[in-house]
């Protein structure tokens, strides 16, 4: 059987859930790797571990110090920053490039990743342009352990409700969606927007405060801001109560929360760049062409002049954003369910995700 270590973050962001997915698919083939947990702490906190589940992670987590070898490849998700080291000789790491200029320090890490997998086809092509021949594209897939499908009327009044999620960026373009949403249907309780945006990262009264200056600190009856949801299930409620998911941000690794919302059967409004053309086309989506790029610095986790993630995200019209709002709104008014949306579930899944990422280790093996 195949030998590899795994070193990854086992907490309650993006990172996590995916880790903890590419794991339970392991787990389920019957692979027990020496696993290096990245990160001060372990935070399952999000998911429903089983004891089977449980007790293998342990198993695994165990026995790392005292039996693995640096000359067992390792399997490594986790920012381009900090992956230049590796607990073995041979590493193959997954990481989310959001940008379009990779840095002298950001090109020699991948350089010195013996494969490096990213899950975007405009990040290959980026990493591409600048020499670098040793990036794989391998896309995520449908978590279908965390979310389901729920046939329940969430809300009784015939409303449409339009879903914004992630954590609140410059980058994601958070502001300028409300901001154009709410001009267009602020008021008319026909329509809703829930916002899920709460950053775990900001204090709880940043959060509150960035949210009010949103929406300039006046009370809008049919825009919710909603606080940090602290498992799954809550958030597979959540993603299931909308009929319109909107994923406008700038730049993505793989644009997570959306992928999965089109794939319960939401309708969508996309941005059509990066990440998003690779799993949407304007049958699962109405799509949105970006009118161009500005710089992705924000202040917060974008600096200028920097080591690691500096350069541009893609940006758009805002009257173009609001006509593909109507354009989905008549949509839903057709079928509340997004059909092709929906067979993203079969055609991306976390086990094609691992035989790729298998696959990869494989090759590096000899």
């Amino acid at each position: 059987m195949l030998e590899f270590a795994l070193h990854l973050p086992l907490n309650n962001v993006s990172f996590g859930q995916t880790a903890v997915a590419i794991l339970r698919e392991i787990h389920v083939r019957g692979y027990s790797p020496c696993l290096f947990p990245i990160g001060p702490s372990i935070d399952l906190s999000t998911q429903r571990i089983d004891p089977e589940f449980g007790g293998w992670l342990n198993q695994c987590l165990n026995k790392t110090l005292s039996t693995h070898k640096r000359s067992t490849p390792v399997f490594k998700l986790w920012h381009i920053n900090s992956s230049l080291e590796s607990v073995s000789e041979k590493q193959v790491l997954l990481t989310f490039y959001e940008l379009d200029s990779p840095t002298r320090e950001e090109i020699n890490t991948i350089r010195n990743n013996t494969r490096t997998i990213v899950t975007s086809k405009f990040t290959k092509n980026v990493f591409s342009m600048f020499g670098l021949n040793n990036v794989d594209y391998v896309p995520l897939g449908f978590d279908k352990y965390n979310f389901y499908v729920k046939p329940k009327q969430f809300f009784l009044d015939g409303r449409i409700t339009f879903n914004l999620t992630s954590k609140l960026e410059r980058r994601k373009h958070h502001a300028k969606v409300i901001q154009a949403w709410k001009k267009r249907f602020g008021g008319n309780v026909k329509y809703f927007l829930n916002c899920a945006i709460y950053n775990p990262f900001f204090k709880d009264e940043d959060n509150k405060k960035l949210f009010a200056q949103i929406i300039e600190n006046k009370i809008c009856p049919n825009i919710e801001f909603l606080g940090f949801m602290s498992t799954n299930e809550m958030y597979n409620d959540y993603l299931n109560s909308g009929d319109i998911i909107i994923g406008m941000s700038g730049a993505e690794g793989f644009g997570l929360p959306e992928f999965q919302s089109v794939a319960l059967g939401k309708h969508a409004v996309l941005l059509n760049a990066h990440v998003y053309t690779d799993w949407a086309n304007s049958e699962s989506a109405v799509l949105v062409n970006p009118t161009g790029k500005v710089e992705a610095y924000d202040g917060a986790f974008f600096h200028k002049g920097q080591l690691f993630n500096q350069g541009n995200i893609f940006t758009w019209d805002d009257d173009e954003f609001i006509h593909a709002c109507e354009v989905a709104i008549e949509r839903v008014e057709n079928n509340r369910v997004n059909e092709a949306g929906l067979k993203l579930q079969n055609e991306y899944t976390t086990s094609k995700t691992v035989d790729s990422i298998l696959d990869v280790i494989k090759s590096i093996q000899n």
